[in-house]
């Protein structure tokens, strides 16, 4: 099979879909695959089987599907081509961080090996993306970083912001309005599970107060 637009598409959703597994857990759903590509359960079924025929998935029916070793690397270089192009629509073209991710899913399936590899070297070899995500190298590795959430790093030290886990535009700006984009040294003061908040002090000792929710989707590591 081709590695068409509709390829890559499945299997960078599943691979996603497998970094945010529970430990216990070694398949992604149909349902929660077929919620993540918009489509029918009985269209993304069709599509893993075929994609089960081809060698890039194994996937078993009524439990789920997980990438093959095939799968995962073809998975990584659409990834690759997919976060240099938004840290290239933001550090070449001046767009916003919260602007480009939309614009990089097209380019990510149009681009050549030869003109991703020139905004690679343009850009610096970089190692993440605007949003911290890691960028895989050319034959689709990926380097692995342990990082806490703003709910389990420690309390009262200086954490750096390095990832921010959700791509939504409207999300994104409310990280960049309390001045939480990766890069930010930050120390979290207090959490409070009843009012479902977490305590910030941010730059020049700002205080600032978000929602659980928001606070597991920054991935921090200890300055």
């Amino acid at each position: 099979m081709l590695p068409s637009s509709t390829v890559e598409n499945y299997l960078k959703a599943i691979h996603l879909a497998e970094g945010r597994l529970a430990p216990e857990e070694r398949l992604v759903a149909m349902g929660h695959l077929a919620s993540a590509l918009g489509v029918a359960p009985g269209t993304a079924t069709t599509m893993v089987k075929a994609l089960a025929e081809s060698g890039l998935v194994v996937y078993e029916p009524y439990n789920g599907v997980r990438l093959s070793p095939a799968g995962e690397k073809l998975a990584a270089l659409v990834l690759r081509r997919h976060r240099l192009m938004e840290l290239f629509l933001v550090q070449v073209m001046g767009m916003s961080w919260d602007e480009v991710h939309e614009d990089a899913e097209q380019l990510e399936h149009a681009v050549s090996d030869r003109l991703i590899e020139r905004i690679d070297e343009m850009l610096g070899h970089p190692e993440v993306d605007p949003h911290g995500d890691p960028i895989p190298g050319p034959e689709g590795t990926i380097k692995q970083r342990t990082l806490d959430t703003l709910l389990t790093c420690p309390l009262g030290t200086r954490v750096i912001v390095t990832r921010v886990t959700d791509q939504d535009a409207a999300f994104l700006r409310f990280i960049e309005s309390h001045e939480l984009k990766p890069g930010q040294e930050i120390e979290v003061e207090a959490r409070d599970e009843v009012a479902d908040a977490v305590r910030l002090i941010g730059k020049d000792d700002r205080r600032i107060t978000i929602g659980t929710r928001a606070a597991s989707k920054l991935l921090v590591h200890v300055a």
